[in-house]
């Protein structure tokens, strides 16, 4: 245990320095990061050299339920619709469909292989049933590997939204253990709330979540990111407290805001971009806290076996029942099949027996760990060269990584700075060439009514455009001579 408040702070800052560190180092030999940071948590634990004895399943729920959270927010903001529509039918049915058809069949494996209980062996099957790219994606950009056609999209979008089916399952599950006088029918009311209440607060609350950052107007652009931050909380609970789902509908909220025009959108979805790392490492880390690796062992030979019959059947069987009616080649599906990385949501789920003091409970955990563990390692380090086995790597390299406009900014010491052109202002009714725009300043975007477009000499400024002016302070200062009062 912790003696100080001094030493709590060390000892998280060393953790989060040590799991960046990591994180880079992984993604050199290929290991991603998020087995990389649950390895961190493990030696960190009791049973390893940190010895930091955790063992409260409530906390290690609530971390993972936020942290989630502003993943799937984060998730959802770099979610192009436009690229998206095209494989958003094979999407939603993998991710609903084919992860219950994930839990019947590794479900009915652990009922006859390892005699689990009915219900036991299902609830296994739920917790592990739903997918996550995020460390996919990491080894993909790591290894320069680029993936063909439509099938980053499809990925991107069913490990976005198969969480809220898989949660719905395990909490599903986890009341009829609870309550033996329920039936599996009380569960149909249950699915149609969650997710429609789910979907439609989502949306609505993307939307609103819009208007409001618009309309608010901040004088301080760092309360912007405050803002966005709170939303994701008070969207997910909001949502599930009316019995939707909290994870549905702050995916949803989080496309509806991406593909919609908001002040500050994209240094917003920059920040929601390190804000889900921030959040990946920090529940990795306390997931890993949270097993014992001394009890891995013991259910090391059943993990084994669950893992193996995921990924070489039931995850393959899944894929080519539910995308049968599409058009997708043998190579693609074969592909799709081998990345079903099992991620940090099934760790999270397995916390849900344990908090409802369900026998086994503790035993699911550590095989679901277990199964995460073996399923990062063995398929997140192999999809680079699984991919060029299958041929269906894209030949265009990927684009190189940086921001012109950011580094322009930082060298010379500018800003980006929007204006406003006042009815009595100079610069009204003149076209920009006739202005009198000091050397050191650049118009880079006018935004009228709903219209934007570039800049050029011959155009006039209007009453009410909106510009984005790049420069340095004193160019700032006055332009704004010539667009104010």
């Amino acid at each position: 245990m912790f003696t100080s408040i001094e030493l709590l702070l060390l000892s998280i800052s060393v953790l989060l320095l040590l799991a960046i560190l990591v994180s880079k180092a992984s993604g050199r030999v290929g290991v991603p990061a998020l087995a990389a940071f649950l390895g961190l948590g493990m030696l960190a634990g009791s049973d390893g050299i940190g010895g930091i004895y955790f063992d409260n399943p409530w906390l290690t729920q609530l971390v993972g339920t936020i942290a989630l959270s502003y993943i799937l927010f984060a998730g959802g903001l770099e979610t192009r619709w436009r690229v998206v529509r095209p494989v958003f039918a094979p999407a939603l049915v993998l991710s609903t469909l084919g992860v219950a058809l994930t839990t019947l069949l590794v479900g009915a494996f652990a009922i006859l292989a390892m005699k689990f209980s009915l219900l036991e062996g299902f609830l296994l099957g739920a917790i592990v049933s739903s997918t996550d790219a995020a460390a996919v994606f990491s080894i993909l950009r790591s290894r320069d590997t680029r993936l063909r056609g439509h099938l980053e999209p499809l990925l991107e979008t069913e490990s976005g939204s198969n969480d809220p089916m898989a949660v719905f399952l395990t909490i599903g599950l986890v009341r009829l253990m609870s309550d033996p006088a329920l039936s599996a029918f009380s569960l149909l009311p249950f699915f149609l709330i969650q997710f429609g209440v789910g979907g439609l607060a989502g949306v609505l609350l993307g939307k609103a979540g819009i208007w409001l950052v618009n309309a608010l107007k901040l004088r301080e652009d760092g309360l912007y990111p405050v803002l966005t931050t709170t939303l994701v909380v008070f969207i997910y609970g909001i949502a599930a407290s009316v019995g939707g789902n909290g994870f549905l509908a702050v995916y949803l909220a989080g496309i509806v805001m991406g593909n919609g025009v908001f002040v500050h959108r994209r240094s917003l979805i920059r920040y929601h971009d390190g804000l889900a790392w921030l959040m990946q490492i920090a529940m990795f880390l306390v997931l890993g806290l949270q097993v014992f690796p001394s009890r891995l062992p013991n259910v090391a030979l059943g993990g084994l076996l669950i893992a193996l019959f995921l990924i070489l059947f039931a995850r393959p069987v899944s894929v080519f029942v539910t995308l049968h009616p599409f058009a997708f080649h043998l190579r693609e599906k074969l592909l799709i099949s081998w990345v079903g990385l099992r991620g940090a949501a099934p760790i999270v789920l397995a916390t849900f027996p344990l908090l409802a003091g369900l026998e086994q409970s503790s035993t699911l955990f550590h095989i679901v760990f277990f199964v995460v563990l073996l399923s990062v390692l063995v398929q997140g380090s192999s999809i680079p060269l699984v991919a060029r086995l299958l041929k269906v790597c894209d030949p265009e390299p990927a684009p190189e990584p940086g921001n012109l406009s950011e580094m322009l900014l930082d060298k010379y010491q500018g800003d980006l700075v929007e204006m406003k052109v006042m009815p009595d202002s100079p610069a009204c009714n003149r076209r920009i060439l006739e202005i009198g725009l000091p050397d050191s300043a650049l118009l880079v975007l006018i935004q009228r009514g709903e219209d934007l477009f570039l800049p050029r000499g011959d155009i006039i400024l209007l009453a009410g455009d909106r510009v984005l002016v790049a420069s340095d302070k004193e160019g700032i200062a006055l332009v704004r001579t010539l667009f104010e009062r």
